[in-house]
């Protein structure tokens, strides 16, 4: 960034009252943080087969959240 950028920005600051200044500190680094923020690739989701190996629904249950769920098909 040129300097004359930085000193603008520096004139911006020293323009701000005292009180507002723990508040413009918040907006820059945020600011900041977002800007140099690396793109990151989405994470390469795998399969969900075979998870629940050897699980056991309970009859009970799956009634009850399947009527939670879909309570038109009780009817």
């Amino acid at each position: 960034m040129p300097s004359t950028y930085k000193e603008k920005l520096l004139k911006e600051i020293e323009g701000f009252p005292e009180e507002k200044i723990p508040k413009l500190y918040k907006i820059i680094h945020i600011l900041r943080a977002e800007l140099m923020q690396k793109t990151k690739k989405p994470a390469i989701r795998g399969s969900l087969k075979g998870i629940w190996k050897g699980s056991q629904i309970e009859e009970a249950s799956y009634i009850e959240a399947k009527k939670s769920l879909f309570p038109y098909e009780a009817r």
